[in-house]
């Protein structure tokens, strides 16, 4: 895992998966009883042909026009499901920001910075990672920016 590598300080919360929904952040924000603005999505959009990383809260949709802007891009789409998981090593339900097969550049709704901490995916459904806003951004080497849309 790239967190424990870093020897960064990391808590994994794993909750039960209730079959085959398709809000996974919000099926893990409630099986965990946090709030949806603490768990954060990782969703892969091609901005200009090149695959990016937006990182939002569960609780708002990605802006693709706003994560076109933040990495100096015109136009952003996002990326097809079988190629987001071919891309990050991941499956739907599970991308994690951080240890994909590729680093990609990464945009973390700038909303992280206000939280105590924040949960993304550990890489798998039912398995969450809490750890700081500050180490999400270093190990992932994220910009932020108002990326998310209520």
């Amino acid at each position: 895992m790239a967190a424990g590598r870093t020897k960064t300080t990391f808590t994994l919360h794993p909750y039960s998966v209730d079959g085959d929904g398709h809000s996974y952040g919000a099926e893990a924000a409630d099986a965990l009883g946090v709030p949806h603005a603490r768990v954060f999505k990782t969703l892969i959009a091609e901005v200009d042909g090149v695959f990016t990383v937006g990182v939002v809260p569960v609780s708002t949709t990605l802006n693709l026009k706003a994560l076109a802007s933040a990495v100096g891009g015109k136009k952003a789409a996002m990326a097809d499901p079988a190629r987001a998981e071919k891309i990050t090593g991941y499956v739907r339900g599970g991308i994690s920001p951080l240890g994909q097969r590729k680093r990609l550049r990464t945009v973390v709704d700038s909303s992280v910075t206000g939280l105590p901490s924040v949960f993304v995916s550990a890489g798998r459904r039912g398995l969450q990672m809490e750890l700081a806003p500050r180490d999400l951004l270093s190990l992932t080497e994220a910009v932020t920016a108002p990326i998310g849309a209520v």
